[in-house]
């Protein structure tokens, strides 16, 4: 496993992106039906990827093996392959939007308890909430924001 972060994320590597966050969404967003990965899965690919600043990490053959998009100072995605899971690629990533790009503030998912442990864990803390996710979808969203150290 590689262990540095690589920010020469293009357009070439969004449906490998796209690939992986349905696959991450299915290993952890036990709570979206099947219907709902279907109305994302078109939008993570052709909007939502080209909306932010991304960056990933890579293996040895240089699949990718998680990624973080960040805008305006806010997480606005983060994904890790299951196989990935719990070896820091999700805190590397963090760790480089909150030192490198200024990065603050996050939405989760109020039913994905796992993020919401890992972003405290990360020093972001509960500021607000909404009933719905900004498509008017019902999953409740918590807004975070990362502690002042």
């Amino acid at each position: 496993m590689r262990s540095q972060i690589d920010t020469a994320v293009t357009q070439s590597d969004y449906l490998e992106l796209t690939d992986l966050w349905e696959a991450s969404v299915r290993a952890t967003h036990h709570f979206l039906q099947e219907e709902d990965i279907r109305y994302f899965r078109p939008l993570i690919l052709n909007q939502y990827l080209q909306a932010v600043d991304l960056a990933c990490t890579r293996d040895v053959q240089n699949r990718i093996t998680g990624f973080i998009g960040i805008a305006a100072g806010k997480i606005e995605m983060l994904f890790l392959h299951p196989d990935y899971r719990g070896k820091g690629i999700g805190k590397m990533l963090v760790q480089y939007a909150v030192e490198e790009c200024n990065a603050k503030q996050v939405d989760v998912n109020e039913q994905n308890i796992q993020a919401i442990t890992f972003y405290q864990h990360m020093g972001f803390h509960i500021i607000g909430r909404t009933e719905q996710d900004s498509m008017g979808k019902p999953y409740p969203i918590l807004h975070m924001e990362r502690n002042k150290v």
